[in-house]
């Protein structure tokens, strides 16, 4: 016998896929709705669910930073997007990498042939009766935006960035060398294209100089500033670069035996190598500039460019004024938001947002108690920012450890990060076994 949905999720990306699927484990039956392919937004082109638009990778593992604590957070937890994210892995040193077509596929599978799960492929322009979970991440749909005006009010918004990518066999091997910072991951995940100081001055100066796509008139250029423009930050100064995205510390050139001036990192975008993305170059400068500047590169004078980067708009609502911890719009419990649309930023984040949107969602109806997770992991410090945070000064955030509650009494600074982590994973630990048993 066929159950009639008790959830309806709009939106096919991280949060909406990831929510979805802890709603449907938990014996609720979920309705799914994604309006690709039949429309699209300006960022995505895949017909896949769970399509990554910016880059392929997840960030750092390592403990020391808290997107890897959340990570380990999620996999202990029996997260999709982990479980999909390590399924799909590709080198990348110290960081979580993906093969981004692989990856969707994978999630797209999972999702389709779940037995609680009806993916409908069409446009929202209306609000399903019942629990829904709003998803739609930050491009939705003009239409759902309108229905939605009257429970949020004016969106806020900000602009994203995406990086190029260019074919493995149009980059010049014997200008570039293999190798990941300090020797991290196999050791020689990246290719790097070193620039001496000449060089990486006449790329700034040329960076600054491009014609960049303007936004339109009406609209404000606001950055977030973990996703600026490449030639946003040169303009900050000469420097600037050679102290982020084209940093040369950590990356002997073993042709030299030391290191360059600065140096342009590419990360493997698929399993089969045959992709690179330029790690920290997302850009908003036109087609024909990005082709002539970033052909001045080492090992790129020939490069075929896969996918040119591009600028889109991200919409977030003031989450800290409408949303209960729950992630329940006050005043109208059925509703909840999830992912990027809440205020969090990045990947990991996202689908983080989406677990707890999915388990509520179905504890809502199963007409259990809501969870939240405790302040002091990963997951409930970044559920606390955007919920608590000054609405006045409400900006995205990746999770971070400035989030977490301070440690009690004093913690020597090299130690407070190992601390941190640990106290997350037992809090974790006793909070998840006290509601379903023990931790996965």
């Amino acid at each position: 016998m066929t159950l009639s949905p008790k959830i309806s999720i709009i939106g096919g990306g991280l949060a909406g896929c990831e929510a979805a699927w802890q709603a449907a484990g938990r014996g609720v039956a979920v309705t799914l709705y994604e309006m690709k392919p039949h429309h699209y937004s300006p960022a995505h082109q895949s017909p896949d669910l769970a399509e990554l638009v910016c880059s392929n990778s997840f960030r750092g593992e390592s403990l020391e930073n808290a997107v890897g604590l959340l990570k380990n957070e999620l996999r202990c937890l029996g997260s999709l997007f982990m479980a999909a994210a390590d399924e799909t892995r590709v080198p990348a040193g110290g960081a979580v990498a993906v093969d981004r077509d692989l990856f969707a596929r994978v999630i797209t599978e999972k999702i389709e042939q779940h037995p609680l799960i009806t993916v409908v492929r069409e446009e929202v322009t209306k609000l399903p009766s019942g629990i829904v979970i709003i998803a739609t991440g930050p491009l939705t749909s003009d239409l759902l935006a309108e229905e939605l005006r009257p429970l949020v009010g004016d969106n806020l918004y900000f602009y994203d960035a995406i990086a190029p990518i260019v074919t493995a066999d149009s980059i010049d091997l014997s200008r570039i060398f293999r190798a990941s910072r300090y020797g991290k991951g196999e050791g020689a995940d990246y290719l790097n294209c070193p620039l001496e100081q000449e060089e990486y001055e006449r790329f700034v100066a040329e960076l600054i100089a491009a014609d960049k796509v303007a936004p339109r008139d009406f609209e404000k250029a606001i950055h977030f500033e973990g996703c600026m423009p490449v030639e946003e930050l040169a303009g900050r100064g000469v420097e600037t670069l050679r102290f982020g995205p084209m940093k040369p510390v950590g990356l002997t050139d073993p042709r030299t035996g030391r290191e360059a001036h600065a140096v342009v990192q590419l990360r493997q975008e698929n399993r089969q190598a045959t992709l690179y993305n330029l790690v920290g170059f997302q850009t908003k400068m036109t087609y024909p500039e990005q082709r002539r500047i970033f052909r001045m590169l080492p090992g790129l004078e020939q490069a075929e460019f896969a996918r040119l980067g591009s600028l889109h708009r991200n919409t977030f609502i003031n989450a800290p004024t409408l949303l209960e911890p729950s992630q329940q719009v006050k005043g109208e419990p059925r509703l909840l938001f999830a992912g990027q649309i809440t205020g969090v930023e990045g990947y990991v984040e996202s689908a983080a947002s989406g677990f707890l949107a999915g388990i509520n969602a179905a504890r809502l109806a199963l007409t259990e108690p809501l969870l939240l997770p405790p302040p002091t992991t990963a997951l409930g410090a970044l559920v606390a920012h955007i919920t608590s945070t000054e609405s006045r000064h409400f900006q995205p955030m990746n999770v971070n450890y400035g989030l977490f509650p301070p440690l009690p009494g004093r913690v020597k600074k090299k130690e407070r990060r190992a601390q941190l982590a640990q106290r997350a994973q037992a809090d974790l630990q006793g909070w998840w076994g006290e509601s379903r048993g023990d931790v996965r």
